[in-house]
């Protein structure tokens, strides 16, 4: 079962568990409308990979420690917990942050939270 996570617990979780990164899987498109997170602020070096039919060899190719949790993030949720399951399957630790860099019916996210965007 993957972890869940909300943005307002994440800058507390990161100070407690230096070893983690941030990997948001929207589109590029995305990234130039809504903005990016800033992870590099919060304490997490932040990746920028959108889910295709080569998430995994790409993902590799950043080199990331397995030792490293990986906080998955999209706009509200849902294709972060996707992204968890497939690096799960691949042996890496993840934790999904289950109201995305938008929000969902339930939590604001990321960027109404206020924190650090680029």
């Amino acid at each position: 079962m993957i972890k869940q996570i909300l943005s307002n617990e994440i800058k507390e979780y990161i100070k407690n568990n230096p070893k983690c990164i941030l990997l948001d899987v929207r589109t590029k498109k995305e990234w130039n409308e809504d903005g990016k997170p800033d992870g590099d602020k919060v304490g997490a070096k932040t990746y920028f990979l959108s889910i295709s039919a080569d998430f995994v060899k790409e993902f590799k190719n950043l080199n990331v420690d397995k030792n490293f949790e990986i906080l998955t993030l999209c706009a509200s949720g849902v294709r972060s917990q996707i992204a968890c399951e497939i690096l799960a399957q691949e042996n890496y630790s993840c934790i999904n942050i289950l109201d995305g860099f938008l929000g969902n019916q339930k939590n604001i996210g990321w960027k109404n939270f206020n924190l650090p965007c680029k």
